[in-house]
């Protein structure tokens, strides 16, 4: 998995060549790019908002995923939470060991201003998907790149006035099937999922078995939507052993990205749940797991 490349200006590019340079600096550690997910400042907020740029934005992912298609690059990973991304309450969540994880309180949102973008209806943001859907998959499909959902994260049904749509196993369902195409599929973000209080080995067999599951965040909480606390991967409320089972299960052998992880005592919090430590406790975690199933 990656970010969207940086161009020469330090800005995110969409272009070919910066693509290509992203590319071989992980072959030449032996690594293959198999996932782009868009940075903070490709996350194409016109487009999901509707504004008269919304055709722009749409034009770039088209030339994106042109490029990811001439390069062999399979997944692409999307969100539709408008005006913001993933938001958190608390970046210094005390968990064991003196880590620090996120955590989110919505009763602390309640109360904040609207944006900018002032309120954004559920319909205007399902209306504005399907737009894109329609706009992207058929470029999807030609190029054979797989466009791959995520969830809204908090799962919540509203933050600052913006409406959060996919936030639940149905909406997921309603979201791929807006524009059906064997290309329209999920990333699943198992913490996400695991907040809206569904059964992640459940979900995993219901989008597995349709051949819908393009990607996984592995991850997990503790609590609810509108309450919850991120934790280390092997401490949460998901059966994770399960979970692995039913990936083998259905066959799923796409990429899975280690998320969220703990900051271990002597590691700075400058990007909450992407210090290195904990990131290699949850991939040791993960690989004791899949061998334990002869994965």
């Amino acid at each position: 998995m990656s970010r969207l490349p940086l161009g020469l200006d330090g800005k995110i590019s969409w272009e070919f060549i910066d693509l290509v340079n992203l590319k071989e600096s992980y072959r030449n550690f032996g690594l293959k790019l198999e996932v782009i997910e868009p940075g903070l400042d490709g996350q194409m907020h016109d487009m999901k908002l509707g504004t008269a740029d919304r055709d722009r934005d749409i034009e770039q992912c088209k030339q994106l995923i042109r490029n990811m298609g001439a390069l062999d690059i399979p997944v692409f990973c999307y969100n539709f939470m408008a005006k913001f991304n993933w938001i958190r309450t608390s970046t210094t969540t005390a968990a064991r060991g003196g880590a620090l994880v996120t955590s989110y309180d919505h009763s602390l949102m309640e109360q904040a201003p609207l944006t900018d973008a002032g309120i954004v209806t559920e319909e205007r943001l399902w209306d504005n998907l399907k737009y894109f859907l329609e706009a992207i998959i058929p470029v999807a499909e030609e190029c054979k790149v797989k466009l791959a959902l995520h969830p809204d994260d908090p799962p919540v049904k509203s933050i600052q006035g913006i409406s959060r749509i996919i936030i639940n196993v149905e909406a997921i369902d309603k979201a791929i099937n807006l524009v059906p195409s064997d290309y329209s599929g999920i990333t699943l973000c198992q913490g996400t999922l695991a907040a809206a209080g569904a059964d992640i080995p459940s979900v995993i067999r219901h989008f597995g078995h349709q051949k819908k599951l393009f990607y996984v965040h592995f991850r997990d909480i503790r609590g609810t939507a509108e309450c919850f606390t991120e934790t280390f991967h092997d401490d949460g409320q998901t059966n994770m052993l399960e979970a692995i089972r039913a990936y083998k299960e259905v066959g799923f052998d796409g990429p899975v990205r280690i998320d969220h992880a703990p900051t271990l005592v002597g590691e700075d919090n400058l990007e909450p749940g992407y210090a290195e430590m904990g990131r290699l406790f949850a991939f040791g975690y993960l690989k004791g797991l899949l061998e334990s199933v002869g994965y």
